[in-house]
């Protein structure tokens, strides 16, 4: 093999790297390239996901606004409770004293 074997055969070598690497970007580029109907479904997945945020958000808001509503009720019918049952201690000492002046009038 003299030398301008050699270099044909480099030249040649060198040709076919380039050519096999050319077409491996090309398959690359080819297997990784968004298309438009994949664009459009991320945007609707996008929209959609944005949607299901703000309706959690209402949501919590939500819940966080009944709840204080609840605890609001509750608070007022516990006082409601102790109002009646400070009442009903009242009225039965009330009539126990009754009851004892009446007895003290029989007797």
């Amino acid at each position: 093999m003299n030398r301008m074997e050699f270099v044909i055969a480099v030249a040649v070598i060198l040709f076919l790297a380039f050519i096999l690497g050319w077409f491996a970007c090309w398959l690359v580029n080819r297997f990784s390239r968004v298309t438009q109907t994949d664009m459009a479904e991320l945007e609707t997945m996008a929209q959609s996901l944005h949607d299901a945020e703000e309706q959690r958000d209402e949501a919590i808001t939500y819940l966080q606004y009944r709840e204080q509503e609840l605890q609001t009720q509750l608070q007022q019918t516990d006082a409601e409770l102790q109002a009646a049952m400070d009442g009903l201690r009242e009225a039965r000492q009330e009539a126990a004293e009754l009851r004892g002046y009446i007895e003290s009038l029989n007797a």
